[in-house]
């Protein structure tokens, strides 16, 4: 199952139409989209057979962000063997966490303003919780997971850098820092849910430009800590609430890692892509 948010109204997707949740359940359930978290399991077993006959055309760049307002959004550093290495880092032994601000989530085709020459790029998996998890065990931490969408943890290196500790979540919260999207893709619609290609290109020639090079390339199976883990070990420590964020971590290939770092440039387009999910496109102004 696929949900978006269509013009700020929650929606099932299929076969390039979405259906309005609201209208086709007669109120059953609410049109805003952050609400569906709180009464997933109920959703999710109307949408198994829901009908689509209702269901209209619709384009990408009328969507909104699927997750608009969550109560809280973590963030894993260092989470991918190969990024370790390019940073020089030792594979950590727990999760490095931190978190971004509510107000950094955009749309999957929002502009992102540049605040600087030293703006990065991180292709990440998004986790979306279900439900409230506390104390959860790594077997059953699939089972606390609504869903799956892809993310940029865009990162402002040096404001990252400034002061006598890393600012991560100064760095990494500008105004639409955090574009997510463009569905929320059930875990059962995976072949594997824990193997998953994320990629981040760079186009130099607009949203469809000639120019288009290939920045990261990397899947979740190299993940140092699986989403099962990070769920399990940061519920043992905080409370997880339904519609939660957790961005996963990035793969090898961002530009802080570079000799010299290539930053990203004002009329390039940032396009993630995460197979089973879709592209998020996003214009640097």
């Amino acid at each position: 199952m696929k949900i978006a948010n269509l013009k700020n109204r929650l929606v099932l997707v299929k076969d390039g139409r979405a259906l309005d949740v609201e209208s086709a359940t007669f109120g059953a359930f609410a049109a805003d989209p952050q609400d569906i978290y709180e009464n997933w399991d109920a959703f999710t077993e109307w949408g198994k057979s829901a009908d689509f006959t209702a269901a209209v055309d619709y384009t990408d760049d009328q969507l909104d962000a699927v997750v608009p307002r969550p109560r809280q959004i973590f963030a894993i550093g260092l989470n991918y063997r190969e990024h370790a290495a390019e940073a020089g880092f030792e594979l950590p032994t727990h999760p490095m966490v931190f978190t971004k601000f509510q107000s950094s989530i955009a749309a999957p085709q929002a502009d992102i303003e540049l605040p600087s020459n030293s703006v990065d790029y991180e292709v990440e998996l998004v986790v979306v919780i279900g439900k409230q998890a506390r104390r959860v065990s790594v077997e059953d931490a699939w089972d606390y997971v609504a869903g799956l969408t892809a993310g940029q943890d865009i990162s402002e290196r040096a404001v990252q850098s400034r002061g006598p500790a890393p600012q991560f979540n100064l760095a990494k919260s500008f105004p639409n820092f955090s574009p997510i999207g463009p569905v929320v893709v059930t875990p059962d619609e995976f072949a594997d849910r824990d193997s998953i290609r994320v990629r981040t290109l760079l186009s130099d020639g607009g949203s469809t430009g000639d120019s288009t090079e290939t920045k990261q390339d990397g899947n979740t199976s190299d993940l140092i800590f699986s989403v099962a883990e990070l769920i399990a070990r940061l519920s043992q420590t905080l409370t997880l609430f339904a519609g939660d964020l957790i961005f996963t971590g990035t793969p090898a290939g961002v530009a802080i890692g570079k000799q010299p770092p290539v930053f990203l440039r004002k009329g390039q387009t940032l396009v993630t892509v995460i197979d089973g999910v879709g592209e998020l496109r996003n214009r640097l102004v």
